[in-house]
């Protein structure tokens, strides 16, 4: 199955006008940035301009250094391992601040941790070169979450237009037109679904205390869980995005009538990511909470024949539900700065593609 993306210049409009309309971090709380639209020929794309510091998703300083630095924390068990690494990401931190990268222009960033990309022609990567060089001669152009399972072809154009390609994670995708038979997780999965006593409810029924609720979930498992450094999606962002079609909310409400875990679903095209989601993580684990949103996101992919990319972290949960790795890149252009900001991005490169992604296949990053 293809991926599929093609942006919807009635979303594009929605996002540019919800941010227009609405103090940024009134929205996502540690992000600074404007939102515009990138249009040309048939291309619309939103577009951020923003500097550091930074949400890491406007910001590579932040994404592969503290994001890099919060994730060695995975290696607790073996100090030795850890202090090793925590060593060589402090050492890259004067690099990466050479590269200038956190002084950009963002094509295609929708503000999620991973941006659907549609496809790009050569002819379109060299527009979007020679459009946005003219324009922010001071500013670095980026574009996110391509991978060569979905995006060989706009990888190759970029890189023929000069762009660098720089690795930034490992993510996991789920392309239900390729399995035979669900595994015996999703299928499991399905089964407790259908016999929770939870009530799978559409944010249409939410009030204010439930999209306050929302947040909380949210901030529960991917900022108090994991790092604060993820966006601070608002309750107001939640409430907005659902209301101008940005994001398919889902909630599960529990027989005493509290909000327990929400999900939103981004589509693009053929494409689905869930950058939302959120649960009581003081619940028992028992009850499945994570594996019901989980399963809801799973099912409507298989039901509508979507590709999922199911963004990054969780690796065994995602393989034991059928989900295949592939590097994540970013492509960077800088080649209209200075030598510092060039030879930077340069070796960055070569450390990146050296040591960065035998690291993140090693450790499932």
């Amino acid at each position: 199955m293809k991926s599929g993306v093609a942006n919807d210049p009635a979303l594009v409009a929605a996002l540019v006008g919800l941010f227009g309309a609405t103090p940024t971090r009134d929205l996502i709380a540690n992000l600074d940035a404007k939102v515009q639209a990138y249009e040309a020929d048939d291309l619309c794309l939103p577009m951020t301009l923003s500097s550091g510091p930074n949400c890491y998703i406007n910001s590579p300083t932040t994404a592969y250094i503290d994001y890099a630095i919060e994730e060695t924390r995975n290696f607790a068990r073996n100090p030795v391992l850890q202090k090793v690494l925590l060593g060589l990401v402090r050492a890259c931190a004067p690099l990466l601040r050479a590269t200038g990268l956190d002084h950009q222009v963002q094509i295609n960033n929708w503000l999620f941790s991973t941006n659907p990309v549609p496809l790009l022609t050569p002819a379109q990567a060299i527009r979007i070169r020679d459009d946005l060089t003219a324009r922010f001669p001071d500013r670095a152009i980026v574009l996110r979450s391509l991978n060569t399972l979905a995006d060989a072809a706009t990888m190759q154009a970029m890189a023929e237009a000069g762009f660098t390609l720089l690795p930034a994670r490992q993510i996991y995708i789920y392309d239900p037109s390729a399995i035979l038979r669900p595994s015996g997780h999703v299928r499991r999965d399905a089964k407790l679904t259908t016999k929770t006593d939870y009530k799978i409810i559409a944010a249409d029924t939410f009030d204010a205390d439930d999209f306050a609720r929302a947040e909380t979930l949210y901030n529960m498992l991917y900022l108090d869980k994991y790092t604060s450094l993820n966006p601070q999606y608002t309750s107001r962002y939640l409430s907005e995005a659902h209301r101008r079609g940005l994001l398919r909310i889902t909630g599960l409400r529990g027989p005493d009538g509290v909000l327990d875990g929400v999900l939103g679903l981004f589509e693009n095209g053929r494409t689905l990511t869930h950058p939302i989601i959120g649960y009581d993580t003081g619940k028992p684990q028992k009850l499945g909470l994570y594996r019901i949103l989980s399963s809801i996101a799973q099912d409507h992919a298989t039901k509508h024949g979507k590709f999922f990319n199911m963004s990054a972290g969780a690796p065994g949960f995602k393989r034991n539900r059928d989900a295949v790795p592939v590097i994540e890149y970013s492509a960077v252009y800088v080649a209209h700065l200075g030598w510092r900001a060039r030879t930077a991005t340069a070796l960055a490169r070569v450390l990146l593609a050296r040591v960065g992604i035998p690291l993140l296949q090693r450790f499932e990053l």
